[in-house]
């Protein structure tokens, strides 16, 4: 009989954020009945002070290092950053990442036992759309919180609007208030782009559902499912692609395929949404292409 094996799941973030969860689905879809799956939550987006990150990454790597799993499976960058790094980076332990956004260089991978699937959003496809629904629109605002994620998450859009002639204007905030000031000054914008509100203090999406109403003037653009309640127009990445593929990869290395034949790649799925409510307000009319493709967002609004 073959021996039960066991992998470790650590997310950067908690149960509830809808990411987080979506990738959690995904791993458990493909692990159930697989592996003996242990799972530890750093939340790091509810807990932002450094010291409690290395902290927090201190305690999980010491009983990681207890279970001695087959295979550690981390998500997002904080996981990368202060727990693979420091502790599991070129060691004896397979490493399986998801989640994290863009490039993973700055993490030194791929490393010797480390392999993974990076978070790629579907960019340049909101730009060239938003600049068509915009008549050429030339001005963005990019409206998110003030954390690792969504700094590394905006550069890429500055970048990438940058080889389209567009310019996009950061507002990172803190809080709910400091929000809707930033969405308040969006007057001159041609769209506006929200980034994730993990992170925000006193985050309550239902409350702002009325203020968006009353100020939706100009098309809103976001890459989060989550954030459809107060967006026209969504392009979405799906967290689950992150997780099955990750529990995916790990049944193999598990198998007997070593590590170094699984290279790094991205994401490759993605949806769009439109929100019909909200974009009858704003009196903006989507292409009947893009309407043939978007998902119908109905709920909320």
């Amino acid at each position: 009989m073959a021996r039960a094996w066991t992998c470790v799941y650590v997310s950067s973030y908690h149960k509830g954020y809808d990411w987080s969860d979506g990738v959690e689905r995904g791993l458990r879809t493909v692990l159930e009945g697989q592996c003996d799956l242990i799972q530890f939550d750093m939340d790091t987006k509810r807990n932002k002070d450094e010291s409690y990150k290395i902290k927090k990454a201190r305690e999980i790597a010491f009983e990681i290092k207890k279970i001695r799993p087959d295979v550690l499976i981390t998500s997002d960058d904080n996981a990368a950053k202060y727990l693979v790094v420091p502790y599991f980076r070129g060691g004896n332990t397979p490493v399986v990442f998801c989640g994290i956004n863009w490039t993973v260089q700055e993490y030194g991978f791929p490393a010797s036992n480390v392999t993974g699937m990076i978070e790629v959003a579907p960019v340049r496809p909101m730009l060239e759309w938003a600049h068509k629904l915009t008549e050429s629109g030339t001005r963005g605002v990019y409206i998110g919180a003030n954390t690792l994620t969504e700094k590394k998450d905006y550069n890429y859009f500055s970048k990438a609007a940058a080889d389209m002639n567009i310019e996009i204007e950061p507002m990172l905030v803190d809080d709910q208030q400091a929000w809707k000031s930033a969405f308040e000054q969006t007057k001159e914008a041609d769209f506006v782009i929200l980034g994730s509100p993990s992170g925000i203090e006193n985050w309550d999406k239902e409350a702002l559902l009325p203020f968006v109403r009353a100020h939706a003037d100009k098309l809103i653009l976001t890459n989060y499912s989550w954030m459809m309640p107060l967006a026209m127009l969504g392009f979405v990445k799906i967290p689950e692609e992150q997780g099955e593929w990750a529990a995916k990869t790990a049944v193999a290395i598990h198998e007997g395929v070593p590590i170094q034949r699984m290279p790094i790649i991205a994401n490759r799925k993605w949806e769009v949404y439109e929100n019909i409510s909200l974009l009858k307000l704003s009196g903006i009319e989507i292409t009947k292409t893009l309407r043939a493709r978007a998902k119908k967002y109905r709920q909320g609004l």
